[in-house]
């Protein structure tokens, strides 16, 4: 007799879902299990409406869902029903989030109990400071020469920093106020949970070198030795891959837009990956 499916820790990012192929594709997406949990990584949609409409749904058909910021979510369009700018609008996509019981950087962060092992889930949003950038540049100089080349992250228009001076001075209060929060976590194993990369290794495979000015910071190298973490799940760079860095998974599991998967999979992509799924670093080299 075949053994019934254990309940699963699934991850999914980058859904775009303003783009009408992947909200076909996240209105089909199911739970294995009725206890299966959802990892967000980010850029669910640039619109409040439409945020808020998926993680409801998200949330009723989940036993748990998680969600962090992505650059996207936190961008100002003219158009929104709701041109909230900066902390404003990232604490009314908080405030949508607790309406539906999903789990913000702003609550207490919730244990995965799957009968061998308890596991915090760590939702991060921490934002960007311009420090992965090319050895002996300054932040001028490279964003000159991200401008030269003609790739400028659209943040650089739509994701306000209000009240903060500058996205710099965001990223150091998020990563101060993060600091203090991780610093009182019970002491069990983690799975950060972040839409940009935490390390700057997964941007060797960017086709564009110069966008890596806007895919996190060199403040989190070290956070998946530092807080024990078991798996590390990220987005933003539409390449998803498994990569393995000091023992540790690091999971990026971005949707992407149709162009993307379409190219990488000839059809539909696959919407989650299992996060603590059986896989030795060996193979998840070839992966």
């Amino acid at each position: 007799m075949a053994r019934a499916p254990a309940p699963r820790l699934l991850a999914t990012s980058d859904l775009h879902v303003n783009v009408a192929a992947n909200r076909a594709l996240v209105d089909e997406l199911r739970p294995e299990h009725p206890e299966d949990w959802l990892l967000v990584a980010g850029d669910v949609t640039d619109r409040i409406g439409d945020f808020e409409t998926i993680l409801a749904t998200l949330a009723a058909r989940f036993a748990k869902v998680v969600w962090a910021p992505g650059n996207h979510d936190l961008w100002t369009r003219g158009d929104d029903d709701e041109p909230l700018r900066g902390e404003a609008r990232y604490r009314r996509l908080v405030e949508a989030c607790r309406r539906h019981s999903v789990v913000t950087p702003e609550d207490p962060y919730p244990i995965w109990d799957a009968g061998e092992e308890q596991l915090v889930v760590v939702p991060l949003l921490v934002l960007y400071d311009y420090s992965f950038r090319p050895p002996g540049t300054s932040k001028e100089e490279a964003l000159a020469r991200a401008y030269a080349a003609g790739v400028v992250c659209t943040d650089e228009l739509l994701l306000q920093p209000d009240p903060h001076e500058s996205r710099e001075a965001w990223c150091r209060e998020r990563l101060a106020t993060t600091l203090e929060r991780l610093a009182e976590l019970p002491p069990l194993p983690t799975v950060f949970l972040s839409h940009y990369p935490l390390r700057s290794e997964p941007l060797a495979r960017l086709r564009a070198p110069e966008f890596t000015l806007w895919c996190g910071t060199t403040a989190t190298e070290d956070w998946h030795l530092r807080f024990r973490a078991r798996a590390v799940v990220y987005g933003h760079l539409h390449i998803p891959v498994t990569s393995w860095h000091d023992g540790v998974r690091f999971e990026e599991v971005s949707v992407g837009y149709p162009r993307e998967w379409r190219r990488r999979f000839g059809g539909p992509p696959p919407l989650v990956r299992d996060v603590l799924a059986a896989l030795e670093p060996a193979a998840a080299a070839a992966s």
